[in-house]
């Protein structure tokens, strides 16, 4: 039986559906069998980032809805033949899909892939609870800034009701440089404030927003600093233990921040 492994924020625009994509990428470069679906209904982007806009004809709601099988719905990756895409329906909304309903989907992915991938919404409503409710681990996307650590330590929260349910944390868009100028926390502080399992830091890379244009996956070129450091995280993902930089340490900005 393959893994189900929900990616959620809490916060949008921190690069939650990106690290979708490219730890989808990296686990099939890896040797995996792998699929991502997108739960943003609505307001679908998994295609784009994955460059398979033009190939939608079915969504997961189709399928949901018995007018499309899970077959005829799955987009193959135009490179890489062990990676699917079940994309989000643009013309419904979240209510659309339950959660009984992603979890019968996602028990019926488990016998073909060794990976299903959610590329959960932002926010802890309905589309949260949708794509939380099949997760065999879920990980949690951030950047080191005050506002979306709040979000974050929403969805924290809302984990810690689910005991077994295992969790990690992606620190995204890292700037060294503004940590050094204490604008900006480090991955300890980080740490601090969402105990979770650190499993990757994805440094600021303008490269991730060439690779999107080109309809291309930064994981996929090993001369960026993000795209070798989300490989990386799918190894930890795997349970490699592959040490981090080590990072500078500045005036702790929690500190002046909440007066610690």
């Amino acid at each position: 039986m393959g893994r189900v492994i929900t990616i959620t924020s809490g916060k949008g625009g921190v690069g939650k559906t990106t690290s979708t994509a490219n730890l989808a990428t990296a686990l099939t470069s890896l040797g995996h069998r792998v699929v991502c679906i997108d739960t943003d209904i609505g307001l679908r982007n998994l295609d784009l980032i994955m460059g398979l806009e033009d190939h939608v004809v079915y969504n997961v709601v189709d399928v949901i809805e018995e007018r499309a099988t899970i077959a005829q719905a799955l987009i193959r990756h135009k490179t890489l033949p062990d990676l699917f895409l079940l994309p989000a329906s643009q013309s419904r909304d979240k209510s659309a899909i339950d959660e009984l309903q992603m979890m019968i989907l996602c028990n019926k992915l488990k016998n073909d892939f060794d990976f299903v991938l959610i590329d959960s919404p932002a926010g802890i409503e309905h589309g949260f609870r949708v794509s939380l409710a099949p997760a065999d681990q879920v990980v949690i996307v951030t950047t080191p800034e005050v506002a979306a650590l709040r979000d974050a330590d929403r969805v924290v929260g809302i984990l810690d009701r689910k005991d077994q349910l295992a969790r990690c944390l992606v620190i995204n868009r890292y700037r060294e440089k503004m940590v050094r100028q204490g604008k900006m926390l480090t991955p300890s502080e980080v740490l601090e404030i969402l105990s979770c399992q650190l499993i990757g830091i994805i440094p600021e890379d303008e490269e991730v927003i060439n690779a999107a244009y080109d309809g291309r996956l930064v994981v996929q070129n090993q001369r960026s600093p993000a795209g070798r450091e989300f490989f990386k995280t799918a190894r930890r993902l795997l349970g490699e233990e592959i040490p981090f930089q080590k990072a500078d340490t500045p005036t702790s900005l929690v500190d002046r921040l909440f007066g610690r």
